[in-house]
């Protein structure tokens, strides 16, 4: 079945599962999309298993201004051939946080390139990319567990700075990355509680929220 083919198909079978009552919802909670048929993910999922991964394909579901095809085209991305260059251009086209975490989910965090790429985005200064950055760093981290000691400085740097002036998706998506950091080793949860310690008196509404965020962190681990 030629590309074109396949992405008709595809879209066919996306209308066919809409949902308007889930894409009313995500609207409400402010998940704007050009167009959202609501299909829940399982659904997604699933008819997504009936292709196999192919580079134009992908490629051409993620160019759709729609949100199913833009979900199921990191789940039909090959990894061999999505190149550095693409994953910048996918990033910069990303403008909201549910397609942030499932393409960190479904393809960011298996690039070979993953470190070196997320530590890139998170110095960016828009909001997404800084949130794919973090989120690929909180997968990571979950596979490979600890980071040497340098990397790990450059990122608890980047992190509490984003936390205490980021925007509210950059605050949660850097959280996420230090919740997995610190649930690595008692060591890696006493270093952060000792570097949040000075703000346990502040007036500051941002670093009142750094320190109770990573006091509730180590409470949990």
């Amino acid at each position: 079945m030629e590309i074109a083919e396949q992405l008709k198909d595809i879209k066919t079978q996306l209308r066919l599962s809409m949902n308007g009552v889930v894409s009313q919802s995500m609207r409400q909670k402010g998940l704007t999309y050009k167009l959202n048929f609501g299909v829940e993910l399982p659904r997604i999922k699933t008819i997504a298993s009936k292709y196999e991964k192919n580079h134009q394909l992908a490629q051409a579901l993620w160019k759709e201004n729609i949100r199913e095809c833009k979900i199921m085209a990191a789940m039909l991305q090959p990894i061999d051939t999505f190149f550095p260059e693409i994953a910048d251009i996918w990033v910069e086209e990303i403008q909201n946080t549910e397609i942030a975490e499932l393409t960190c989910m479904n393809l960011f965090q298996y690039l070979p390139y993953a470190p070196a790429k997320s530590f890139h985005w998170i110095a960016d200064e828009r909001e997404h990319i800084q949130v794919c950055g973090f989120l690929t760093i909180a997968r990571l981290l979950s596979k490979k567990g600890d980071m040497s000691e340098r990397v790990a400085e450059e990122f608890l740097d980047q992190a509490l700075c984003a936390i205490l002036s980021g925007e509210h998706a950059v605050q949660n998506a850097a959280g996420v990355a230090l919740r997995k950091y610190m649930e690595h080793s008692e060591e890696n949860a006493f270093a952060i509680c000792r570097r949040v310690e000075p703000h346990a008196d502040s007036t500051d509404e941002k670093e009142q929220y750094l320190y109770h965020l990573v006091g509730e962190i180590a409470a949990a681990i």
